[in-house]
């Protein structure tokens, strides 16, 4: 059995311990990048250009950065404090400071409370949770691990009680069984393992007069888990690339694994992606069409830090070579239904999908958002062809149900404005900052009847489908720094994409900086902002943040005064409150201080203001935001997750406190003695 390779060397991008990188994404950052294609973009044309010729430019690209920029990038003080924001805007509160404790720090004047933690019971006939007595019947009646990705779903004619919906991205054995040994694994602990996974339904009330959710045995609670059955729809179904031993159909798949963010649907549902399945899968094929395949997608090469292959064959190549093709993908669970079979989507293509997030045109026509987070991957949009059909009654669901399985899918390519003045430094091309044009290139047609038509040459529609990222490929994507969670302004229609970070950024023979990714060796990631047509095929962009230390020349707040700003690093989940402003959950903090919350003004002379909302304990990452005007809940993904802890030495006791191991698990914070977020 492979060990685990948790003394590699480790210089992430970001701040993740050893032990994440294992267990989330089977060290990804350390193995090589899955993107070797050729594809030639602008940003690479102008990478031809001579160093020396852009070197030579980026003189008049710091002029642009202006005086005060430049003095603070010369390494002065950043004081972060109250702006005198006025009545009603939704960021008036005194920002938090950057720190290390082992709490969640929320600002003056508010409070919080744990909605729900790993192995709270969901069901009233499911055991309390004990960490050293678990079994695999406890943990599937339980909440799940690793709470990535939350939605808050109103139930209709009860005031105060909501639907929680929570995902569980993956887990980590280490840090889960008193004395766990990876060679020594048992079939229990792999069984517990794959309860934990999956997805979490769960009644929650509000407590009258403040934010606080209480969970609930409510009639919808659920658990979905890695053995739930799944059902294939769009133009892989039924395929020849998914059909197992167990499942010649290709239309029905066993579970769903490393589900990270998600998005609620206008018709009452979630989605979820399958992000870093390929860490779950052992082996290489001989084929060498085949083994090209997995190597895209990062099967064999990343560690698999689980070793269900022991004791399933379905997560072994050599037994099951098609079985990594059944993940991948959009997931769509009907909350309120418990009886109904979660669908795995394949006309929206199959990568390691953060999330996919829906935007509605005037006319009804449904536009899904999603990207692929893989450094040097791509950003992609699904066009529906059916419109959705307003109310909730039973035909209107039927149909909105099957609005993600026919339409177009699309893949970006940007084209810069200003690329003789990008030369990894991060300057500032221009008084408008970082600007640019795109359009999406279709490259999957999806028919009524889920048949699919290929719009890439020497593929067919079932191979763009399972191989997405080859298609990407040959259309001649443009490569981004890992796109995560997209969100469009439920206001405006502009479209946020969060670029997590990159450090191969410019290194020999990776992509050169180009202006939407403009930094070699990105740690700190950047949050595009884009102005799409959004059933159409055009857009242009601009970057709202290039993140890190305000201090820093390689940072820009959309022009607003860095010394007045928050320091933040490594966006990774998105979301907007009722006032129109992003709220940004980081993942990685390269700046030596813990994972946080963050607040940005989008319009106006504040345009550009962040400011710390709250930060999470020590190792932890902060995930699934949901803003309302009354609550903010965040998920506090792997507390204590350091590479010097283990279950006899915790780095964390939160959420519980005293001498408790750390748990993951659901946060809800509001204003002391009730009303409004972020209004005084």
């Amino acid at each position: 059995m492979k060990p685990l390779a948790l003394f590699v060397a480790h210089d992430p991008a970001g701040s993740r311990s050893r032990v994440t990188c294992q267990y989330k994404c089977g060290n990804a950052c350390f193995h090589a990048v899955p993107n070797t294609s050729p594809n030639t973009y602008f940003g690479d044309i102008v990478a031809g250009i001579s160093r020396r010729r852009l070197l030579q430019g980026s003189a008049a690209a710091v002029v642009a950065i202006g005086a005060a920029g430049a003095l603070a990038a010369c390494g002065a003080d950043t004081e972060v404090g109250p702006t005198g924001s006025s009545e009603g805007t939704g960021t008036d509160f005194t920002p938090v400071a950057p720190n290390t404790e082992d709490a969640l720090v929320v600002p003056d004047g508010y409070e919080q409370g744990v909605v729900i933690r790993w192995g709270d019971p969901l069901f009233d006939d499911a055991p309390k949770f004990d960490f050293f007595a678990q079994t695999p019947a406890a943990q599937a009646k339980q909440f799940g691990y690793n709470n990535d990705f939350a939605g808050l779903l109103p139930i209709e004619g009860q005031p105060g009680r909501y639907l929680l919906v929570v995902n569980h991205e993956y887990t980590t054995e280490l840090f889960m069984f008193p004395g766990y040994r990876p060679e020594a694994i048992t079939r229990e602990q792999v069984d517990i393992a794959m309860a934990a996974h999956g997805l979490s339904v769960v009644e929650v009330h509000g407590e009258p007069g403040t934010g606080a959710l209480t969970p609930a045995f409510g009639k919808y609670n659920r658990r979905i888990t890695a053995t739930t059955e799944f059902r294939l729809t769009g133009p892989a179904a039924g395929s020849p690339l998914v059909k197992t031993s167990a499942d010649p159909t290709g239309t029905k798949v066993l579970g769903t694994v490393n589900n990270c963010s998600g998005g609620v649907t206008p018709w009452g549902t979630v989605l979820s992606g399958e992000e870093n399945f390929n860490a779950y899968f052992v082996g290489k094929a001989a084929d060498p069409v085949a083994a090209a395949r997995l190597e895209r997608y990062g099967i064999g090469e990343s560690d698999a830090p689980h070793f269900w292959e022991k004791f399933d064959r379905r997560f072994d190549i050599a037994a099951e070579p098609n079985e990594s093709n059944r993940f991948g993908w959009v997931v769509e669970v009907d909350p309120w239904d418990p009886a109904s079979t979660p669908v795995k989507h394949t006309a929206l293509g199959r990568f390691k999908h953060e999330a996919a997030n829906i935007h509605v045109t005037a006319d009804g026509t449904v536009v899904a958002y999603c990207g692929d987070d893989e450094r040097f991957d791509y950003m992609y949009k699904f066009v529906s062809s059916r419109k959705i059909e307003p109310g909730a009654g039973a035909a209107a669901r039927r149909h909105n149900l099957t609005i993600l399985d026919a339409g177009t899918l699309y893949v970006a390519k940007l084209t810069d404005d200003h690329p003789d003045r990008i030369d990894g430094s991060g300057a500032v091309p221009s008084d408008k900052g970082f600007t640019g044009t795109g359009r999406w290139i279709p490259i999957l047609r999806t028919a009524a009847d889920g048949r699919g038509e290929s719009l890439v040459d020497g593929m067919t529609a079932e191979e763009v489908a399972v191989f997405t990222r080859l298609a990407g490929d040959k259309a001649g994507a443009t490569k981004m720094d890992r796109p995560e969670d997209f969100e469009a302004d439920p206001k405006t229609g502009k479209v946020y994409v969060a670029l997590t970070n990159n450090d191969k950024r410019g290194a020999e023979g990776k992509p050169a900086p180009d202006e939407a990714n403009p930094r070699d060796k990105n740690k700190n990631g950047q949050v595009l902002e884009i102005t799409d047509d959004h059933a159409g095929t055009d857009f242009t962009w601009t970057l709202l943040l290039v993140c890190g230390d305000p201090a820093a020349a390689d940072t820009y707040f959309a022009g607003y005064d860095k010394t007045k700003v928050s320091p933040i690093s490594c966006p990774d989940n998105l979301a907007f409150d009722p006032y129109g402003n992003l709220w940004i959950s980081t993942d990685g903090n390269a700046l030596d201080a813990n994972d946080g919350l963050f607040a940005v003004v989008l319009d106006g002379d504040r345009r550009g203001e962040t400011k710390q909302f709250l930060s999470v304990p020590v190792g932890a990452e902060t995930c699934g935001p949901v803003v309302t005007e009354d609550r903010v809940l965040v998920c506090v993904q792997h507390p204590g997750e350091t590479d010097d802890a283990s279950v006899e030495r915790p780095a964390s006791h939160w959420p519980d406190g005293g001498t408790s191991q750390p748990r993951p698990a659901v946060v809800a914070v509001w204003r002391s003695g009730g009303g409004r977020i972020g209004v005084q």
